[in-house]
């Protein structure tokens, strides 16, 4: 009984091996990824910075070595440039301000709103801005928003960038990647007003966006 029992598992296991060989597919301890060395990752980041590289890059693990692998190319006045947490921040802003429809998508909108906003420094944080701005930092030709950071320093207008034009365009309820968008506190109609729950959203985007942008200059 034994011997029966020894010889079906013998050849379940030969099975096994012969399956694994044809999908070529092979178990073993050495295919494990190594784990990411912090330490090295942000020396390898910084190294890169100083070498003035504009792209952004995520960590792969290649031939048992660390490796930067770009993703796309970022316009090189991409300043505040959200990070990955304050990125997740600003886009769910973002998508509270088009569910409550207080959000300008593109170019044209956002520069009408930002000339119409007053010159100078506003009488308390937020208290006269038409909004926070959004900008994409993967923008090309860079031209198209080169002058909007400029704009909204005019007009003290908080802004920020993030990585990705299509996550921006998804975020603003929209198919198509958005080069930049303005989070308004209140919409433009007297008879819609937005919920409690976004106008927290955006007191912490507000909060989040300025300090972000207070060593940016232009």
């Amino acid at each position: 009984m034994s011997k029966d029992k020894s010889s079906k598992d013998s050849s379940k296991k030969e099975k096994k091996e012969k399956r694994s060989e044809k999908d070529g597919v092979k178990k073993s301890k050495k295919d494990k990824k190594p784990k990411l060395d912090a330490d090295k990752v942000a020396a390898e980041i910084s190294k890169r910075e100083e070498e003035g590289e504009t792209e952004i890059a995520k960590i792969v693990v290649k031939d048992g070595e660390l490796v930067l692998k770009p993703v796309g190319a970022l316009v090189p006045f991409a300043n505040p440039l959200a990070d990955e947490k304050v990125a997740k921040k600003v886009l769910k802003g973002v998508k509270k301000a088009a569910k409550n429809k207080t959000l300008k998508r593109g170019v044209k909108e956002v520069v009408k709103a930002l000339r119409k906003s007053p010159l100078g420094a506003p009488a308390a944080s937020g208290s006269s801005i038409p909004g926070i701005v959004i900008l994409a930092a993967d923008i090309s030709p860079m031209d198209v928003i080169s002058h909007i950071p400029v704009l909204c320093e005019d007009h003290n207008v908080p802004y920020i960038f993030v990585t990705s034009r299509a996550e921006l365009g998804a975020a603003g309820n929209t198919k198509r990647p958005t080069s930049v968008v303005m989070v308004s506190e209140k919409s433009g109609k007297k008879d819609e007003k937005p919920d409690e729950e976004f106008l927290d959203v955006y007191k912490d985007l507000l909060k989040v966006v300025e300090k972000e942008g207070r060593n940016v200059r232009i």
